[in-house]
């Protein structure tokens, strides 16, 4: 495990050309966020050029950013000289509206009175906004209210944004050297993707499949007939697992394919007769995907017990406790933005091969690094700030296995 504090452009530069097999990273989204001049940007095209260059041919990059500039990091991967080969969307429920309410502003703009249409209330764990409500205990319970009003504007109801509710990971490859997939994974061991190793769930899902005439046990994936496998094929969603969740997702029956006809062929050549079939076997809620929650308190701050809890704020006035200010809770973790252990366990385990090497060249409080060395990965990671990698380091150091 290697942590180098520095810029990561200037860092890149100076590593080995083909020397790491994979590159997992939640780099800056390029919005700012919390006020931080490390955000104002996508990492530029120079950066992943650098990337491209220290990865080993074949080699894959899996690279977060928000739904606002999304298109803006993938253009630079692009240019930097990757194949795009998917997005592996991560989606979740807690995300915190940050919508402008259009009907207040005008009414406060024009001078018009607003209606008191009730009273909002929150229970423990909401922190109101200074000067915003008040706080009462009811049956030991503290909650907090506040007065909700109504406009008569046109433009009641209107707002500026949408809930973030999902964050997006390009799957990006860098170019083959070798003619094959196989010739490439023979010599450098990169070019592909862990599928077994990441089945989503632990059922026996079997693929089955007949033929009457003999001719062809015909199906959608004919070469895995009659197949039995540990889990689902890993897809390009992963989802938070909470009920806000789970409960947008339709209950769907087991999935069966079959062609009517005798012996006739389809596109491909292949005959088949109306007895053909393919049953993947697998039912239930359409959310059967690998599901991982946001990251605890307990595991932001594991390892840093020894840290001084400081308040993080973007220097706002009004002190509020969401994911765009945070400004009340005491923390040892003190960056903004901090992924799951377990989602970054699996991303690094689906595109990194037996032995390897996961760079991070924005490693932020860690949290990749934790990942690869709970799989058995060695880890570089590049940090800019001194006082995130401190936090790094010692976030790693306490997973010692």
């Amino acid at each position: 495990m290697k942590i180098i504090c520095g810029d990561s452009l200037e860092v890149l530069k100076r590593a080995t050309p083909n020397s790491v097999d994979s590159i997992v990273t939640d780099p800056p989204y390029g919005i700012s966020f919390m006020g931080k001049k490390w955000d104002y940007d996508v990492p530029s095209v120079e950066v992943w050029k650098e990337c491209l260059r220290v990865l080993k041919p074949g080699g894959h990059a899996l690279v977060a950013c928000g739904t606002r500039t999304q298109h803006r990091m993938a253009v630079n991967l692009e240019d930097g000289g990757f194949e795009i080969r998917d997005i592996v969307a991560w989606i979740y429920g807690s995300g915190f509206p940050k919508s402008h309410n259009i009907g207040k502003a005008v009414d406060k703009l024009q001078g018009n009175e607003r209606d008191i249409s009730g009273i909002g209330k929150a229970g423990a764990g909401f922190n109101k906004v200074k000067g915003f409500g008040q706080n009462t205990t009811k049956g030991g319970e503290a909650t907090t209210e506040w007065e909700e009003t109504k406009g008569n504007s046109k433009y009641e109801g209107w707002g500026t944004a949408l809930k973030p509710a999902m964050e997006l990971w390009t799957l990006c490859r860098k170019p083959l050297e070798e003619k094959t997939v196989a010739s490439n994974v023979l010599k450098y061991g990169t070019g592909g993707i862990n599928i077994d190793e990441c089945r989503v769930g632990s059922e026996k899902i079997v693929v089955k499949g007949g033929s009457k005439s003999g001719k062809f046990e015909f199906c959608a994936n004919y070469k895995e007939v009659n197949q039995e496998h540990q889990g689902r094929f890993p897809a390009n969603l992963i989802h938070s697992g909470e009920d806000e969740v789970v409960e947008g997702f339709p209950e769907s029956k087991a999935r069966s394919s079959k062609r009517k006809g005798s012996d006739k062929s389809n596109m491909f050549g292949f005959e088949y007769s109306d007895t053909d079939s393919c049953d993947y076997a697998d039912k239930g809620s359409a959310s059967r995907f690998f599901y991982c929650a946001k990251a605890s308190k307990s595991e932001r701050n594991q390892g840093l017990e020894e840290f001084e809890e400081e308040k993080v704020s973007d220097g706002r006035e009004k002190e509020a406790d969401n994911a765009f200010q945070r400004g009340k809770t005491m923390r040892a973790n003190t960056h903004p933005t901090i992924k799951p252990i377990k989602l970054m366990q699996y991303l690094v385990r689906l595109i990194t091969p037996k032995g390897g090497t996961v760079l991070d060249p924005y490693i932020g409080s860690g949290s990749t690094g934790i990942g690869a060395k709970l799989e058995g990965f060695d880890f570089i990671g590049i940090e800019r700030e001194q006082e995130y990698c401190d936090i790094a380091e010692a976030r790693i150091k306490s997973y010692d296995l």
